[in-house]
Order: C-alpha cells, then structure tokens, then sequence
C-alpha cells in the first residue's frame, strides 16, 4: 500500500491509507494513514451503520487535509461496537 500510495503521491495527488494493521503500517511506511481497532473486514465500521461509516470516511478526509509530516499514523480512538456517533 506505501508503494501505490507513494507513487500517486508523486504525480501530485495526495492520499490516505486506513488500516486496522498499525505494526505493519509502520513498516510500511505510507505518506498517512488513519488507524483504527477494528476487526479485519471492517476499515469503516459496522455494516449497515450509515452515521459511523460516514463519521470514519469524513475523519480520513479531515486527516488528508491536515496532516503535513509524512508517515504519520492518525489514530481517532474510536472503541468498536462502543463509540456512539451522532
């Protein structure tokens, strides 16, 4: 994923990457990348749970917009099936 992402990112258009794997991101080493606990086969939430998975998508944009070192491992915190998303 660092690759690709690093390859876009070299003809001016930046991304993010989420993962649920933060150890292997590291190694990795993608330009960012937003981090969550959740279960493989879940990088944006619940299925069907329209407000969480929008909440998640809208924070990896939020991050593509902020972050400025690269490298950097955003983690928001949210706690799977526990954080209420309004």
């Amino acid at each position: 994923m660092g690759l690709l992402q690093r390859a876009i990112e070299a003809g001016g258009i930046p991304t993010i990457g989420i993962t649920l794997q933060k150890a292997v991101t590291e190694a990795v080493k993608p330009p960012r990348t937003l981090s969550l606990r959740y279960p493989f086969g879940h990088p944006l939430g619940e299925a069907l749970h329209v407000r969480q998975q929008r909440t998640i998508l809208l924070e990896a944009l939020r991050a593509l917009e902020t972050i400025r070192e690269p490298g950097t491992i955003l983690e928001p915190g949210y706690v799977w099936r526990r954080h209420r998303f309004d």
